[in-house]
């Protein structure tokens, strides 16, 4: 009876120990506690065993597991690194259980023995289970070529089991419970057969999931044919004939430069194909009807056939993996970037590989002119900016469908240094929120999807920024970290912008309203706005803020502000000039890139461009 008393103290003990002031402090708060908590439960269970003390061992049993499921992956990590991993710690507890069992003497021998059998089956099935899932896996998430809205019915890929996929490794120790809770329960009352029946089960569960993996593995062998899946997508492609590809590698963070562009590409006139690089870029990118190709390999691109018959490559994005598109002879090579900005990004001296270079307007010619980084004037063309004309130039509060003004913060991310000055986040960020939640307006804050990808301070901003708004709830103000609502629709719910030096303020201008930009590095006014053009209508906020009074008073005035006629002009400069259609001024550009690019195919004898169809 005594030892039982100090049996249910000890999980107490153990709690307590693990919220004592000095080890979270050590440990890193909550994620140590539960580590120590973990490490601390394997021992106690097998002391609990040797005594033995099985009242206080069921006790720290379910303990144990819960531990075990609330540790830090980062944790883990580190436990696995020490040779403790998820297998190791799985295995002392059923260890601790068949102590137990053998020191109490519960039950008849077979009893005992078919218990540690099916544990030892069970984690022998466990391991074949896991082999065999990542074997699925592999066949379903590592094909030579993966494809959206693209039909291969001679493929026939069948669905992949997703239950069975996600639980495999690890994840599937946890079916041992099935087996050790009920032993440990049972063993003071006798009940050992129940121990059996759970590890039964479990080896029951184990078996039945190898079998329809082996089924699956059976009707999915195929898609190990690497010839046979690349023959596949080629033929669809060819036959499909596509006029245009938007090739696009990078990290996933980096997918918004390409999604950008798939909203226009879906309206233009010639076929259209996206063509991907990395694997996780096929789910990273936005939602499209456009057919598309991820195809990781360089070696399985440059083979890829049916881009024969391609006539304009157009690329949003400066990076190495290009070059396997730009050695394709006979298509004309075009950079369209994802935005005009006054950022060194938008005159990058890579951007000379390419045969044509697009920009909304007269500014993007100008600014590869100041920089003369070696892209030849008549590499330019200006072809406006067909994303932007579902841009509005008024607001729900002009229109007095909203009772409030709405300020859209949008600044840019750090970049890839510390000298630029660009982003007004981790310097300003918090101190212009506070300050507008200081007035009768709602804030709508989107960062840029790289915010925090590089500095702590930015992070640490972020937060900040997202706290404030939080706690103040006396306006519907809108965080979005997400997609949506996109960046123009928060332009069309805007009545001003605040922002940096990026392509969100050139975009902005289409809008006509007014915009602020951060002069983050406090340059004189006259210097700034020649720096930057983007700049050059609008209201400039020092880094700290002293001018913020004055642009609210002057944004509050009835009519229009001293800046509306600037913005005019300079929307013609940075975008080029209204048009009618601007989606049919691109498709237009998009024309006479294929007519150029049909001309030279023709001056090296390479004869029309066509794509080899497969007999």
């Amino acid at each position: 009876m005594g030892g039982n008393i100090r049996g249910r103290g000890a999980p107490n003990a153990l709690v307590a120990l693990v919220r004592r002031p000095a080890l979270r402090s050590l440990t890193g708060g909550r994620r140590g506690a539960f580590t120590a908590l973990t490490l601390a439960s394997y021992p106690a269970l097998l002391a609990a065993a040797v005594w033995p003390l099985p009242a206080t061992f069921a006790v720290l049993v379910p303990l144990s597991y819960a531990a075990e499921a609330a540790l830090p992956g980062r944790a883990a990590g580190a436990l696995s690194r020490a040779h403790l991993g998820a297998t190791v710690r799985f295995l002392s507890r059923e260890t601790a259980v068949v102590v137990l069992l053998a020191r109490l003497d519960a039950g008849p021998p077979w009893w005992f023995a078919a218990f540690a059998a099916g544990l030892f089956l069970f984690h022998g099935v466990r391991a074949v289970q896991t082999w065999l899932s990542e074997h699925v896996d592999r066949r379903h998430n590592q094909l030579p070529a993966v494809t959206r809205n693209i039909d291969l019915p001679a493929l026939r890929i069948p669905p992949p089991p997703r239950a069975l996929l996600t639980w495999r490794g690890a994840k599937l120790l946890y079916l041992d419970a099935l087996a050790v809770v009920p032993a440990a329960a049972g063993a003071t009352v006798g009940l050992g057969w129940t121990g059996v029946a759970g590890a039964a089960a479990a080896l029951a569960i184990e078996v039945a999931s190898v079998v329809a993996l082996l089924a699956h593995a059976r009707r999915a062998r195929h898609l190990g044919d690497r010839r046979r899946v690349l023959a596949a997508v080629d033929d669809w492609v060819a036959a499909y004939r596509p006029e245009v590809v938007m090739y696009f590698s990078g990290p996933v963070t980096a997918a918004y430069q390409a999604t950008m562009w798939l909203g226009t590409l879906e309206r233009i006139t010639p076929r259209t194909l996206v063509v991907l690089r990395e694997r996780s870029l096929a789910t990273a990118l936005g939602a499209t009807t456009l057919p598309v190709v991820c195809v990781p390999s360089s070696v399985d691109l440059m083979n890829f056939r049916a881009l024969d018959g391609v006539r304009v490559a157009l690329f949003p994005a400066n990076v190495g993996n290009n070059i396997h598109m730009l050695r394709v002879p006979g298509v004309r090579s075009v950079f369209i970037g994802h935005g005009d900005s006054d950022k060194e990004a938008s005159f990058n001296p890579y951007t000379k590989v390419y045969d044509e270079v697009w920009v909304a307007g007269p500014a993007g010619r100008d600014r590869y002119l100041r920089a003369q980084v070696g892209v030849r004037d008549e590499a330019v063309e200006e072809v406006g900016r067909p994303q932007l004309a579902a841009v509005r130039r008024t607001s729900p509060y002009a229109e007095g469908a909203a009772p409030y003004r709405t300020v859209l913060y949008a600044p840019t991310w750090e970049g890839w240094s510390d000298d630029l000055f660009h982003s007004s986040l981790a310097a300003m960020g918090p101190a212009i929120v506070r300050a507008l939640l200081g007035r009768p307006v709602r804030v709508i804050y989107k960062p840029h999807p790289l915010t925090g990808h590089r500095s702590q301070a930015a992070r640490t901003a972020h937060r900040k920024i997202m706290a404030l708004l939080q706690e103040n709830t006396a306006m519907p103000h809108l965080v979005v970290s997400g997609r949506e609502p996109s960046l123009y629709e928060c332009f069309n719910e805007a009545d001003v912008l605040f922002s940096d030096i990026s392509s969100v303020v050139s975009d902005f201008v289409a809008s006509g309203k007014p915009y602020v930009v951060a002069n983050v590095a406090g340059l004189p006014e006259d210097r700034f706005r020649e720096r930057y053009p983007a700049a050059g209508a609008a209201y400039l906020l020092g880094p700290d803020l002293a001018e913020l009074p004055d642009i609210l008073r002057r944004l509050d005035a009835k009519g229009e502000d001293d800046m509306a006629a600037a913005r005019r002009a300079l929307r013609a400069y940075l975008l080029g000039a209204d048009h009618q259609d601007p989606l049919a001024r691109f498709e237009e550009a998009v024309r006479r890139a294929a007519a150029r690019a049909e001309d030279r195919a023709r001056s090296l004898g390479l004869g029309a461009l066509a794509p080899v169809v497969r007999e």
